[in-house]
């Protein structure tokens, strides 16, 4: 079973997502700031990370850069409220970038596309 690790600072979405990753049939870790996921990077074996931008703290851009330099082919998905960040040239570090909806289906098929398909295996 893959493991997605989602980083968000809203406890209801992580929640949400949580639940809606698991019913996909993938395992989930959470992190409510970008510190905590760097962490779990660090000690825990993960397959994708959604990572929100506006986190306490360091933003999750920031975030991802450091994920690019410690685990280069680890697959990475922006989810952020703000369609702007796309400009940013450090979002285009991420292998997909989604707009939070209260569909929750594009962002699992954004971690299935990432993954190559292989979901929950």
């Amino acid at each position: 079973m893959k493991t997605v690790l989602i980083a968000d600072d809203e406890a209801a979405l992580l929640e949400l997502y949580g639940e809606e990753f698991r019913r996909a049939g993938y395992a989930v870790e959470t992190a409510q700031c970008a510190r905590d996921a760097l962490t779990i990077i660090e000690n825990q074996p993960v397959d994708c990370v959604v990572m929100d931008i506006r986190l306490p703290g360091e933003d999750g851009l920031d975030a991802v850069c450091k994920i690019r330099r410690q685990k280069r082919e680890l697959p990475i998905v922006l989810n952020t409220a703000y369609s702007s960040y796309k400009s940013d040239f450090h979002s285009w570090l991420a292998d997909a970038y989604v707009v939070k909806s209260p569909d929750v289906s594009e962002l699992v098929s954004a971690v299935d596309r990432v993954l190559g398909g292989n979901v929950g295996s």
